[in-house]
């Protein structure tokens, strides 16, 4: 009976014989001889080892023996490869190509040293100039090869191009089908991608992949009926075809038809282990038919497989902020910024509710931190001109937008913020010269006055002036 214990035992005392007529040759004793594939087995064995030195000169030995063995060379030119050696690996294949003419595996290797020696415009000449000695059944490996050559040109059309000739030999090649529509994006040929994969689904009306590419081809060109109907025809050729399901749904979404989204997307959870971005999409989903008892119940149930998602709080805070349930808000809010401390969405969020509960000198802390956080956005400095507006910290304000306008430049929202700050301290003119500053240079940006106070534009200094350039 067979031992397993055995045949290793037995596979342990060739190595150690192999190792030990190697050592014979390289002291330059009597020894037996080897054969190509008793070189190989050693090659194996020092590279398992991590032996450069003995695998460099196993290659030696054995092409000095053998000089015409395909598969020796073909190893050793690929060894250099990885030694970085390209020139000895080039000089190699170029030989193999001489002994050995119309061999395939040789041929893909030539265009990969080639590549790798900065000469990708002569590897896809060689590919070009080479395929048609193969049969076509050989025609896929080296065509999908040349598509890596034209990605490294960066000749975009012509990966797209050279994919479609794979299509056209082998439809049902998976490998082409999934990258193919990356390429129909990136050059903007969609509409050409389509007509092709139409082709493809005229012959073979039940190829999932071919239907869920229409799918994706359409979805790009924001063409999401259609797009909805081709992911609809890949889950009837196969159920369990997941990505349609996540696909169709995010579709229904831009079309903001959110009950079909959340029919979807609950039936991709029949089919598959639960997921959290599905649920927290169903969640999105729920948030904007208002129903945000429903969306904390999936964001809830999303954060309970990825507890790390901060996005995931986040929305739960928001939720609860449009009910205005502001402690329940600060609470998310507080996990989302404990888990991401650098997010200057959440600190805005947790200090606008803590404005809203009037702790106006907790949330200027946030504000602050917001302001270290990304000095060069305007937002920031918005909250906190805004926090220390309703705190009546109204000098303060006056130096923080001085600070605002050094590190992002003249915002015509800070000349309405400054005037209206400016008014709130009873310096009359120089408020209304501001405000009318403002004005001359983005009327309708008055309204932003509203975030300081909702009664500012009211206010008699600012409403005739207003009113005049809305004549205007």
């Amino acid at each position: 009976m067979f031992n397993a214990e055995d045949d290793y035992d037995n596979n342990y005392k060739d190595i150690e014989f192999l190792r030990k007529e190697f050592n014979k040759i390289k002291a330059g004793e009597q020894h037996q001889s080897l054969h190509e594939d008793d070189f190989e087995a050693l090659i194996d064995y020092f590279e398992s080892l991590g032996d450069r030195e003995n695998v460099k000169l196993a290659y030696e030995i054995s092409t000095s023996i053998y000089p015409y063995s395909t598969a020796l060379m073909m190893r050793q030119a690929e060894w250099f490869l990885t030694q970085k050696k390209t020139g000895q690996a080039l000089s190699l294949i170029e030989r193999l190509s001489e002994i050995s003419p119309n061999n395939m595996d040789s041929l893909l290797l030539h265009a990969e040293i080639l590549i790798e020696s900065n000469k990708a415009k002569e590897a896809a000449d060689l590919l070009e100039q080479e395929i048609n000695k193969y049969p076509q059944s050989d025609h896929v490996m080296i065509l999908m090869e040349l598509s890596e050559v034209y990605d490294e040109l960066a000749d975009y059309e012509k990966v797209y191009d050279t994919l479609k000739r794979v299509l056209a030999i082998k439809p049902e090649y998976e490998d082409a089908l999934l990258r193919i529509c990356f390429w129909a994006d990136i050059t903007k040929r969609q509409k050409d991608c389509i007509i092709l994969h139409e082709q493809i689904l005229d012959e073979a009306p039940f190829y999932a992949s071919a239907w869920y590419n229409v799918g994706l081809l359409n979805q790009s060109l924001k063409e999401y009926e259609k797009a909805i109907d081709a992911y609809e025809y890949c889950i009837a050729v196969d159920t369990k075809y997941e990505y349609a399901y996540r696909n169709q749904g995010e579709c229904y979404i831009q079309l903001k038809q959110f009950d079909q989204a959340i029919a979807v997307l609950e039936e991709h959870l029949q089919i598959t282990k639960p997921d959290d971005i599905v649920l927290e999409t169903i969640a999105y989903c729920w948030e904007r038919k208002k129903q945000y008892a429903k969306a904390r119940h999936f964001y809830r149930k999303a954060s309970q497989l990825n507890q790390e998602d901060d996005t995931i709080f986040y929305r739960i805070g928001e939720t609860y902020a449009k009910e205005k349930q502001w402690e329940k808000a600060i609470k998310s809010y507080s996990v989302a910024l404990h888990i991401n401390k650098d997010n200057v969405t959440y600190c805005l969020a947790l200090g606008n509710c803590l404005m809203e509960l009037e702790a106006a000198e907790e949330a200027l802390i946030i504000y602050l931190n917001a302001v270290k956080l990304r000095p060069d956005i305007k937002s920031t400095w918005q909250a906190l001109v805004k926090g220390l507006f309703r705190a009546d910290h109204l000098e303060e304000a006056l130096m923080q937008l001085d600070l605002a306008e050094e590190h992002c430049g003249d915002k015509v929202d800070f000349l309405y913020y400054r005037a209206g700050v400016l008014l709130a301290l009873g310096r009359t003119k120089e408020a209304l010269h501001i405000f009318e500053l403002a004005l001359s240079i983005h009327a309708k940006k008055a309204n932003v006055l509203n975030h300081l106070n909702k009664e500012i534009l009211q206010h008699p200094v600012f409403a005739t002036a207003h009113a005049r350039y809305k004549r205007k």
